[in-house]
């Protein structure tokens, strides 16, 4: 989440009338995140989220995200729900941005991550995944391998103004990976962008899952993949093996993984790493100045890629 979008209180005032949740008590600008404008909204009626979709967002995915979000709460699974307006319609004009309010979801994310987390995501990720079956919709993953190439085309020289070498480096170890990729394994809506900050718990208790405007119709084990990035390497990069394998187990358990899910790991982990690398990139070479956002250090997944590079089998994530 982040805010490049500013919102009036008359604006904000007149986008509430189409919608009956009574009137602003108070919105606040959300910084995390680099996708959209954010903000916290409260009314008399209770907390919202209310977003405003930026360019990197295509208009026309929008019924795609929130029609998912509808599907996977009529189908037990805890993630925010789009509120209609008085006209039926989720999707609004607000700021010359389309906007959408949804419901807020209590709990808060794991600014450390332990072992105690894992178990809990493995299973409310397969439980996802589970859910997500029957939803009529698809979206192509718009930053799956294809992307990859002309994604580093656009960073250009800018890449070894980050690290000397890294342009060279990347470009070699692309067409490996893309090479490699698997052509026929187990696909379905997946939420593709399963950080921390996209979980939330209370407690011990994971109390849902946020941020669904990665979302796609790709394979399950990508979407794991990239969860062994974001939930298992320590502060200093290395791999938490115990980590993995809680998530992994946990998935296992209630959607048990193929043959081929798992001897693909290593590469669709190498390719999630990759194209992390390669968003945090471009946006760090191209976030608009004063832009109410926090950049991220796009080095932080080199070093995850560097790792699954050596990584020559499932028993490398304690499988």
């Amino acid at each position: 989440m982040a805010v490049y979008t500013e919102v009036t209180d008359e604006a904000l005032e007149a986008f509430l009338e189409l919608y009956d949740l009574g009137t602003l008590v108070s919105f606040r600008g959300i910084a995390e995140g680099v996708e959209n404008s954010n903000y916290m909204l409260k009314t008399t009626q209770g907390d919202f989220i209310l977003t405003l979709y930026e360019k990197r967002v295509n208009p026309e995915d929008l019924p795609y995200f929130l029609g998912l979000m509808e599907h996977l709460q009529a189908h037990d699974l805890t993630c925010p729900l789009p509120v209609r307006a008085r006209s039926g319609a989720n999707l609004n004009p607000l700021s010359g941005k389309i906007a959408a309010i949804t419901t807020f979801l209590p709990g808060v994310w794991p600014r450390r991550v332990g072992l105690e987390h894992c178990a809990p995501l493995g299973t409310a990720l397969a439980r996802l995944h589970l859910a997500g079956e029957g939803f009529a919709m698809t979206r192509a993953n718009g930053l799956g391998p294809a992307a990859w190439g002309p994604l580093l085309a656009k960073c250009g020289h800018g890449a070894d103004t980050v690290q000397p070498g890294l342009a060279a480096e990347l470009g070699a170890w692309l067409p490996d990976i893309v090479g490699a990729w698997p052509a026929d394994l187990p696909k379905g809506q997946i939420h593709a962008d399963l950080f921390p900050d996209n979980v939330f718990f209370l407690g011990d208790e994971l109390s849902g899952l946020i941020d669904f405007y990665f979302a796609c119709t790709d394979f399950y084990a990508y979407d794991i993949a990239v969860c062994l990035n974001a939930w298992c390497f320590e502060r200093d990069f290395s791999f938490n093996i115990s980590r993995a394998r809680a998530l992994l187990m946990a998935y296992d358990a209630v959607r048990p993984l193929t043959p081929a899910e798992r001897a693909a790991l290593p590469v669709l982990a190498q390719g999630a790493a990759l194209r992390f690398l390669l968003t945090r990139l471009y946006d760090w070479l191209n976030t608009p100045a004063g832009a109410m956002v926090t950049r991220k250090d796009p080095l932080d997944y080199y070093r995850r890629l560097r790792f699954h590079l050596q990584a020559r089998n499932e028993h490398a994530y304690g499988l």
